[in-house]
């Protein structure tokens, strides 16, 4: 099933604890725990909002709050490998 006219623009986010949770009115879009060292513990992104640019943003507030570079511990998944290799293109976020 495809989902169109996704709102995308209405979302919050919630910060607890080591955590970024980016939720609209209905489900969690995605989340991300990390440590005051920076590491990005655990990331996460409903795979219908994927591709939209909440990893990003994400990884964004962690460098933002932290105000260290973003280090992803170890192990990383092969979803994660992905995401890293991205990532390596946003140099201005890390």
């Amino acid at each position: 099933m495809i989902m169109k006219n996704l709102d995308l623009d209405n979302y919050q986010i919630v910060e607890t604890n080591g955590i970024f949770t980016i939720k609209n009115l209905n489900t969690t879009l995605g989340f991300v725990r990390f440590n005051e060292k920076g590491e990005i513990e655990y990331i996460f992104v409903n795979p219908i909002f994927r591709k939209k640019g909440f990893a990003k943003k994400l990884l964004k507030l962690v460098k933002k709050k932290t105000r260290k570079g973003i280090v992803f511990q170890k192990p990383i998944s092969p979803l994660g490998e992905k995401l890293l290799k991205s990532v390596e293109k946003w140099h201005s976020i890390f």
